[in-house]
C-alpha cells in the first residue's frame, strides 16, 4: 500500500474513533460535562491528536451532532417526501428504517434526548423542520382531515410512529438490568415492532 494512502486510511480511522468515542461521552454526560480529556481517555488516544483533527470541543461536538442528526432525519425524510408511497407504505418504510438505523446506533435516541433537553434545536433547523412537516406524508394526512377520513391532529400520529420506535431504546437499559428483557431479545421484540407498528397507526386512521 502506498505511504499516502495508508495514512489517509489511517486518518480516517483515528477520526471515526474519535468521534465514536465522543458520542459516547456526549451522551453519557452532556456536553457541558464532557471535558476533551474524556474523550481522548475513551478513544485510548493523545489528547493532542483530537486537538490536530476537531481544534475545539465545540468543534467536534459540531461534526458528532450533524452526523447524528443527518442519519436521524435521512432515515425518515426520504420516506415522508417519496410521492411514489402509499401512506400505509411509508408507515412501513418508516418503522422498518428507523428501528434498522437505531439497532445499529442504540446511542442516538439517549443522545438527541439529552440535546433537546439543553435546549439544543438543531435538530429541525431550516429547512430539517421543512423536509418533515411540509412532506408529502403530511399532506396526505392533511387531505385525509379535510375528507373526514382523519379525526386527530396529524402530529400526532407522528409523534406516535417516532414513539413507538424511540421508547423502547430508552427503555432498553432498565429492562435488561433488570432482566424483563434477555441479552439477544432486545433485537428481535424491535424486529417484530417493525411489523406491528403499522398495525397500530393504521388504526388510528379512520
Amino acid at each position: 500500500m502506498p505511504v499516502k494512502d495508508k495514512k489517509e486510511k489511517m486518518d480516517a480511522s483515528t477520526e471515526d474513533r474519535i468521534k465514536a468515542a465522543a458520542r459516547t461521552v456526549f451522551t453519557r454526560r452532556g456536553y457541558h460535562a464532557t471535558k476533551i480529556r474524556d474523550i481522548a481517555a475513551e478513544a485510548d488516544i493523545n489528547l493532542s491528536l483530537i486537538n490536530y483533527y476537531f481544534r475545539s470541543k465545540e468543534k467536534l461536538f459540531q461534526f458528532v451532532m450533524a452526523e447524528v442528526i443527518d442519519k436521524l432525519l435521512n432515515t425518515v425524510a426520504g420516506v415522508l417526501n417519496n410521492e411514489q408511497l402509499s401512506l400505509q407504505q411509508q408507515v412501513e418504510q418508516v418503522a422498518d428504517q428507523y428501528i434498522t438505523m437505531l439497532l445499529a446506533n442504540p446511542d442516538f435516541p439517549l443522545f438527541m434526548v439529552n440535546e433537546i433537553f439543553s435546549g439544543s434545536d438543531e435538530l429541525l433547523k431550516g429547512e430539517r423542520k421543512n423536509a418533515i412537516f411540509h412532506s408529502h406524508f403530511f399532506k396526505q394526512l392533511g387531505a385525509l382531515q379535510k375528507q373526514g377520513k382523519l379525526s386527530i391532529q396529524p402530529l400526532h400520529l407522528l409523534m406516535n410512529i417516532i414513539g413507538f420506535v424511540v421508547m423502547p431504546f430508552l427503555a432498553r437499559p432498565l429492562l435488561e438490568r433488570q432482566k424483563i428483557v434477555k441479552a439477544g431479545e432486545f433485537k428481535t421484540l424491535m424486529e417484530e415492532r417493525k411489523q406491528l407498528i403499522p398495525i397500530w397507526i393504521k388504526g388510528m386512521i379512520k
